[in-house]
């Protein structure tokens, strides 16, 4: 312990994380501290394993700051050590200190924090951060990342980058953490790869990327992406990817599930570069309890579970009339309980762990309030909002069981990205990611309890170019 090895930002990526190396004579646990600036923003972490040689990681420094880390060692003999060391960090950069973090609310007693956490801004591009109760920035990674930001049953992340930041394709998806260590690089091709963006005519114009909106992990490992397969029709087919050897095993082209009309006679929406944009498939959910998963399909309004195995339907949330599906299809489509809001353009559908009780399950998803070809175009445009439905597939029915947002009206209408998150203590967590009042730069993260009182609201702004929070997470970081 007298000699502690440090080493603040070890894989040059990760500025406020540290590497701490120290041996001990009779095998010990170890745990440390980060002084926080209050009891809330101070954060903890116990590191697995007894041993003599510890290699702890040491996540959320503050910058520029001369940080005070306690380390806490417990022998095998029962007795304890402990040392305090100072890491010193750098400012932030100019593309981090210059977002404007705004924290209107605070309530740390009812906030779901725990000992280390914190929310993490996952961004459409540029750096992702994650900040403290406070507003603090308390990690970023200095790689820029393309919407994929997921954590690992090994705790590591998932996340796109390009080759370098000035490059123009995000074609590599990466495995690593939150010091910035790399364990895998799975390298794309950029032939396939695309844009958002529908006024660029061509890829040299803008960013685009190879994976466009979600990867999942599924039960043996392997990975499940949502990527386009080179022809007109975009962000419409999924892949499953061998963890180990990168081998792609499976092709899930949702143009051979779906009916031809769907995208054959799409008009919904226009691209400058001719793409077809029909589905527009942002997000996917396993949910192991069936062996199913379900994805949200932006441009049709529609969230839809099928049977993995074999890709048939269990049940259809869209409000296209039963009728105009096909009909082996039509026993599938749920109908809306009264009261219930009609989605539209939604984002990040997720099936609620546990939440299965017979024919009963639970999803949260994000209500973009947009009606892009089924939506509701009586409401949309007037709200963006977090929700949570019942879905009941003995009545054939979803019933919404909690919504926040409509108070909030058009300042909070964002017609496109978001995310909703359950939280463990039952608040919720949305990301307004993208508020169409501002033109997009600025993002309004939410938390409310489920009787929606407001017990964490912070608006970021000045996010530069496609900057905009993609989804929020509040992670146990480590």
């Amino acid at each position: 312990m007298d000699n502690m090895y440090t080493k603040v930002n070890p894989y040059g990526k990760s500025p406020l994380t540290a590497l701490v190396i120290f041996q001990t004579d009779q095998k010990a646990t170890v745990s440390y501290l980060v002084a926080g600036k209050t009891k809330a923003t101070t954060i903890s972490n116990d590191v697995d394993g007894e041993t003599t040689t510890h290699k702890i990681p040491v996540v959320g420094l503050y910058a520029d700051t001369a940080n005070k880390v306690t380390f806490t060692i417990k022998y095998a003999d029962g007795h304890t050590d402990e040392k305090t060391i100072t890491l010193q960090t750098k400012a932030l950069p100019k593309s981090m200190s210059n977002i404007k973090i705004d924290v209107k609310k605070s309530d740390t007693d009812k906030m779901s924090l725990g000992d280390n956490s914190l929310t993490v801004m996952a961004r459409t591009t540029k750096e992702p951060f994650a900040i403290d109760a406070s507003g603090d920035i308390r990690w970023y990674s200095t790689t820029y990342n393309e919407h994929i930001f997921k954590t690992l049953k090994n705790g590591h992340l998932l996340m796109m980058r390009k080759q370098n930041n000035s490059a123009l394709v995000y074609n590599d998806l990466i495995e690593t953490d939150y010091m910035g260590r790399i364990y895998k690089t799975y390298h794309f091709s950029n032939k396939t790869s695309g844009s958002d963006n529908a006024t660029m005519k061509n890829k040299s114009e803008g960013e685009t990327t190879a994976i466009h909106h979600d990867v999942i992990e599924l039960p043996n490992g392997d990975l499940l992406a949502t990527v386009s397969d080179g022809s007109k029709y975009i962000e419409d087919t999924m892949i499953v990817i061998d963890r180990q050897t990168a081998e792609i095993k499976r092709v899930i082209d949702f143009k051979k599930i779906f009916p031809a009309e769907m995208y054959t006679k799409y008009t919904s929406t226009k691209r400058a570069d001719g793409g077809i944009d029909w589905l527009h498939q942002n997000s996917i959910d396993y949910d192991e309890s069936d062996d199913s998963i379900v994805i949200s399909a932006r441009n049709q309004d529609l969230v839809m579970k099928f049977d993995f195995k074999t890709m048939k339907p269990i049940w259809i949330l869209s409000s296209k009339a039963k009728s105009s599906w096909p009909k082996k299809w039509q026993k599938y489509v749920l109908t809306y309980a009264d009261g219930t809001s009609i989605n539209g353009g939604q984002h990040d559908a997720t099936v609620v762990l546990g939440s299965h009780n017979g024919s009963k399950e639970t999803i949260t998803l994000y209500d973009n309030n947009i009606a892009v070809t089924n939506g509701d175009k009586k409401t949309s445009g007037k709200y963006s909002q977090g929700m949570q439905l019942e879905i009941d597939t003995k009545t054939m029915t979803a019933k919404e069981t909690w919504a926040y947002g409509k108070s909030r009206g058009t300042a909070n209408y964002t017609d496109r990205i978001g995310s909703t998150a359950l939280l463990s203590n039952g608040n919720y967590l949305i990301d307004f990611g993208y508020l169409n009042e501002k033109n997009g730069d600025a993002s309004n993260i939410v938390e409310v309890t489920a009787d929606n009182e407001v017990v964490f609201d912070v608006e970021l702004s000045n996010l530069q170019n496609k900057g905009y929070v993609y989804r929020a997470y509040r992670v146990n970081i480590k």
